[in-house]
């Protein structure tokens, strides 16, 4: 059995973070354990190549939501990253950091240090921004290449200048100064090949002698002696693969996000008593909130019919393909380099409010019904809408005592009134900026929902029809103080009433984000890095907002 100073348990977009911060002195041991594959998957290097992982069990945990009212009974798919990388290796690439109430707004829940001011550092210690952009926001010597979309569509553009002439301003970083306005989007892409945490972090400090990788290694169950967890069990290969154990002297970190975190700890015994009790396995500790407070985005799409010009649709076929294939090729550009989502737009449900609350996307294409990932046959162009920061709650509960049975997924969409309201909003706003005066010379028709459906009752169906996760799921380990009686990990991450045991992924986020979530995951991993160590945070970056 071998033992290491600290013991992490996912390879994903904290993960390889962690582990390059904390083998930084070349003397402290870690061990990262990750349950999929080494991230040598071609699709995975190639930015279009979500498409291709989208569905791959070899790379991606394939989970699946369970039915609900609001999703009209339907199951929706739910990717996760199963490889180095984790999610980072399969995801859309989207950099999105989100806007500074969200961050305030969990210092003034009683953790802290995670005010905007707190964790501005981290962001910046992290990226190195290519383009213009102001220094007081925005980080040039970091390892995580952060660049601007270098392709334009006149669809784009002129959704775009629909935008702003409904009064939607430009903005020219989204991750600067001011989260509101319309562009397109910030992506972790370099000349035309993905950056995933493992690309950024991880593989440059492979041949660090205090740094232990191992792949295909299914965790299992925590070890503990008493109220101390002293390491983890693990099966690699998978189901029916010898089991091992590794051991920490420091501390087991739980990296495996959203899904992976809040399973493991109720398998071994850590949670709900309830919940424990139902699958035999004895209370180790009882902790209510893991797995409870299940957030996520739920987005409904607007799909147009195109004329007058070509969109991305008729570029993935025959000749027009191969000539895609042979720029990315040899350019490391055109289509094949591009993220699922081109342009974003950040705007307010009611003028009256200070934030923005809805997030729009738009792309010069749309996929098959029901089937993300599917470009159609015919030229189409896509917006999706949802609201930013929802009320609704689910969960993740374990579905029994085996530890490689996927777990109940049930994000509980649209069940507070609050979140239609808002979903309303923002899918009207979707519906006018597509049939915007400057997109009129190819808008040809809405084809989904369709012109007949005009009433709340109606938009809300379809968002039931054909709503989906925007995969960005959190707060299941949520961070808050011992008052708080659904909390699981207080301000320094630590989980509540154990020794030994750390949660550091998007799980612990107590608030959903403006934003899509890889961005501040590494941030909460590069913050828990110095929170592990001991080590001074940086000087808290204070600006007017």
């Amino acid at each position: 059995m071998e033992t290491f100073d600290y013991v992490i348990v996912g390879a994903g977009s904290a993960g390889c973070v962690l582990a390059n911060r904390l083998t930084a002195d070349g003397i402290t041991s870690v061990c990262l354990l990750e349950a999929g594959p080494p991230d040598w998957l071609p699709w995975i290097h190639i930015p279009a190549g979500f498409i291709k992982t989208f569905y791959h069990p070899g790379v991606n945990w394939m989970y699946s939501m369970e039915p609900s009212e609001w999703t009209g009974g339907r199951r929706i798919h739910a990717p996760r990253g199963k490889t180095l990388g984790g999610s980072s290796s399969i995801n859309g690439h989207i950099y999105n950091r989100g806007q500074p109430l969200d961050f305030d707004t969990w210092a003034q829940m009683g953790n802290r240090g995670w005010g905007y001011a707190d964790v501005l550092p981290y962001f910046k210690r992290l990226e190195a921004r290519q383009g213009e952009s102001d220094a007081t926001y925005r980080g040039r010597d970091g390892s995580l290449t952060v660049s601007d979309i270098d392709w334009t569509h006149p669809l784009c553009e002129a959704f775009i200048q629909g935008a702003v002439e409904a009064g939607i301003p430009r903005n020219p970083d989204y991750n600067g100064g001011k989260q509101e306005g319309v562009a397109y989007a910030q992506r972790t892409i370099q000349n035309g090949r993905r950056v995933s945490t493992a690309r950024a972090f991880l593989h440059p400090i492979r041949n660090r002698r205090n740094l232990s990788v191992v792949t295909e290694a299914h965790a299992t169950s925590l070890i503990m002696e008493g109220k101390r967890v002293r390491g983890v069990r693990y099966a690699k290969g998978g189901r029916g693969g010898p089991a091992i154990e590794v051991r920490a002297s420091r501390e087991l970190i739980l990296c495996g996000g959203t899904y992976n975190s809040p399973q493991l700890m109720q398998l071994s015994g850590i949670g709900s008593p309830e919940l424990l009790a139902r699958h035999g396995i004895e209370v180790r500790h009882a902790l209510r909130g893991v797995g409870e407070n299940l957030k996520d985005h739920y987005a409904p799409r607007f799909v147009a019919r195109v004329k007058n010009i070509e969109t991305i649709n008729e570029r993935v076929r025959g000749l027009k393909l191969a000539s895609e294939v042979a720029k990315w090729v040899f350019q490391r550009k055109g289509i094949l380099s591009l993220s699922p989502t081109l342009v974003y737009a950040f705007w307010r449900s009611n003028p009256d409010i200070a934030n923005s609350d809805i997030q729009l996307t738009f792309t010069p294409a749309s996929y098959r019904e029901g089937v993300q990932g599917e470009l159609e046959l015919q030229p189409g162009m896509t917006v999706a809408s949802w609201q930013q920061r929802p009320d609704s709650k689910g969960y993740v509960h374990i579905r029994s005592s085996d530890p490689f049975e996927a777990p109940i997924i049930q994000p509980n969409y649209l069940t507070e009134e609050g979140d239609r309201r808002v979903l309303l909003a923002a899918m009207r706003l979707a519906r006018r900026l597509l049939a915007s005066k400057p997109l009129e010379p190819y808008y040809d028709h809405e084809d989904f929902p369709g012109p007949k459906v005009q009433s709340d009752d109606e938009l809300l169906g379809a968002a039931k029809e054909r709503g989906t996760t925007t995969f960005h799921p959190n707060g299941t380990c949520r961070m808050g103080p011992e008052t708080d009686p659904m909390a699981v990990v207080d301000d320094q991450l630590r989980v509540h009433g154990l020794q030994g045991l750390r949660v550091v992924d998007a799980s612990v986020m107590p608030t959903m984000l403006s934003a899509n979530l890889n961005a501040a995951t590494m941030m909460i991993a590069d913050k828990a890095s110095d929170l592990i160590l001991g080590k001074t945070a940086p000087e808290p970056i204070v600006v007017a907002t």
